[in-house]
């Protein structure tokens, strides 16, 4: 079994694939820790070496991968919150921050739609708005 910055790899994937695996690194990131390695792309998780493991967790450590990224990217929220900025206003609101549209779309978002109907005027009244019509 692979372990790499805490995450087990998949074995029977390969190398390139079961990296990105790993919160932070993708399919760009890994070509570049691949080559830093010196570990063929083809190569299954399952027929690496204790060598080649060693130099890939030396390649994998100079990015900021799981929970150092993660930690990373909520403090850059929060950030932004504290500034309220367009974009921490947006995360406070719970929308969508990147442009999205909104009138349509957006459900995983704002959550389940909730029907707002016409009221009769009869339910109006008793509500304490307008007055029932009496004619």
């Amino acid at each position: 079994m692979v372990r790499i910055a805490g995450i087990d790899l998949p074995e029977k994937k390969r190398i390139d694939i079961g990296l990105t695996a790993i919160y932070g690194i993708g399919r760009v990131n890994v070509v570049d820790i691949l080559k830093e390695a010196k570990v063929e792309p083809a190569k299954r998780v399952k027929n690496l070496t204790s060598e080649e493991v060693s130099r890939l967790q030396k390649a994998v450590e100079k990015l900021p991968v799981e929970g150092a990224l993660r930690k990373k990217v909520s403090q850059d929220i929060e950030r932004l919150k504290l500034i309220k900025c367009y974009r921490g206003i947006r995360h406070i609101q719970n929308l969508p921050v990147r442009g999205q549209r909104t009138r349509s779309n957006a459900r995983t978002k704002r959550g389940k739609r909730k029907t707002i109907g016409a009221i009769k005027k009869k339910d109006m009244a008793r509500f304490g708005g307008e007055k029932e019509d009496e004619g």
